[in-house]
């Protein structure tokens, strides 16, 4: 993961049980390729250590406004100068009620004042008792910190600290790194509806047996998050997966290839670009058993009668919006052998504008990839990388693209 290479975060914690997902975050932002320097008020300390913290941030953290460290005494003016983002994470109800009067009499809530707004984005992921949460005080905060520009994330629900059970949870970290990596994004795709389909398709052979494949939706998933974080409308028509929804992004579920092709075609029309990812079964049962079908020694193994399934993409291409010209296809070819010859055989024939080939043998179920980007101009090979990335570089392309 790299999709915050270069980018300078400011971590904040302020006080809170919440401290102890800091631990998690920071070193999700970090993998992810951040350089994060974090700050702690006074109160966050009693709750997790700046040893901890410095552990997995691998940079000295920063306590005090008064702290020698910074040679002109200004640490709440140098480590705000290159910041790309301050996130506060936990913020606590006081802290937040802090940031809308303006107060700054510790070095954090100084950062957040001092920071230059035109440059730096301030991100709150605020985490209380559900009661606090809900006070009209907060939610008078938490709507003004929003019209002054400030990005305050949303809460989690569940058990909490106190042992009650409500809304107040901080997000957890991969939720909140989303949202980081979302805010940093450029907003290329911005006013573009983007339909998608993921995973594989499961055709019933009986109630228990079915023909599927070894798709794990990874990349279609990955491709759903990163249209969304660049500023588009995303739904995702996804077969049987063990993967959460990515955030931000309408999901419709199926099962079977039919499923998906009755949803994806009634969508095709209020899209601006549709992705084929999916892994969709060629064939299906004619006759499916309607009981489970049980083995006897004395029979011969059953006999299966299939027929085709509708082909998505191709019904895409030759949908009205396409053949006007107003709908951008991508199609995928998941193949084993002559990726190049293969996938531009699939490009003539489907009548889509690019097609992603791989091969399955190196990608199925795995968290990387190698792509082969075939349209009407040539090829080029995206060279290995994980799944996320080639996802974020596939839609700058397409952005590019539709530009």
């Amino acid at each position: 993961m790299n999709e915050l290479l270069n980018k300078r975060i400011v971590l904040g914690l302020s006080g809170g049980i919440a401290c102890y997902k800091a631990a998690e975050l920071c070193r999700a932002l970090v993998k992810a390729g951040a350089q994060v320097q974090v700050v702690m008020t006074q109160a966050a300390t009693q709750f997790i250590t700046p040893v901890t913290m410095q552990a997995l941030s691998n940079q000295p953290v920063f306590e005090s406004q008064w702290d020698e460290r910074a040679p002109n005494n200004m640490a709440h003016i140098n480590l705000t100068r290159q910041a790309d983002l301050i996130l506060v994470a936990p913020a606590s109800a006081d802290f937040m009620a802090k940031l809308l009067h303006g107060r700054a009499d510790d070095l954090l809530s100084l950062m957040c004042l001092a920071r230059p707004t035109a440059s730096t984005q301030l991100v709150l992921a605020p985490a209380m008792n559900r009661e606090m949460w809900s006070h009209p005080a907060t939610q008078r905060n938490v709507e003004q910190l929003r019209s002054d520009g400030a990005h305050v994330l949303g809460v989690g629900a569940g058990e909490q600290a106190c042992g009650e059970t409500g809304d107040g949870r901080m997000l957890e970290p991969l939720e909140i790194l989303q949202d980081v990596i979302s805010l940093l994004t450029p907003k290329d795709l911005v006013g573009q509806q983007i339909l998608l389909t993921a995973g594989p398709t499961f055709e019933a052979l009986d109630p228990v047996r079915g023909l599927t494949n070894r798709s794990s939706g990874k990349m279609g998933y990955a491709l759903a998050q990163s249209a969304h974080q660049r500023g588009a409308q995303v739904l995702l028509v996804s077969g049987p997966t063990h993967l959460t929804p990515p955030r931000g992004v309408r999901v419709i579920q199926v099962e079977s290839a039919l499923q998906m092709h009755q949803a994806v075609m009634a969508h095709v029309n209020e899209s601006d670009v549709f992705i084929a990812c999916a892994a969709v079964a060629d064939w299906r049962a004619t006759k499916p058993a309607e009981h489970k079908l049980k083995k006897n020694d004395q029979q011969s193994p059953p006999i299966f009668e299939l027929m085709p399934n509708p082909d998505i993409l191709a019904d895409v291409c030759k949908s009205e919006k396409a053949l006007r010209g107003q709908l951008f296809c991508v199609g995928f070819a998941a193949e084993t052998e002559n990726l190049e010859q293969n996938a531009k055989i699939k490009l003539n024939r489907k009548g889509a504008q690019v097609i992603l080939g791989n091969l399955a043998q190196n990608t199925l179920g795995r968290d990387d990839n190698t792509l082969l980007w075939v349209d009407a101009n040539g090829s080029f090979e995206m060279p290995n990388n994980t799944k996320a990335a080639l996802a974020s570089e596939v839609m700058r392309l397409i952005a590019q693209r539709l530009r």
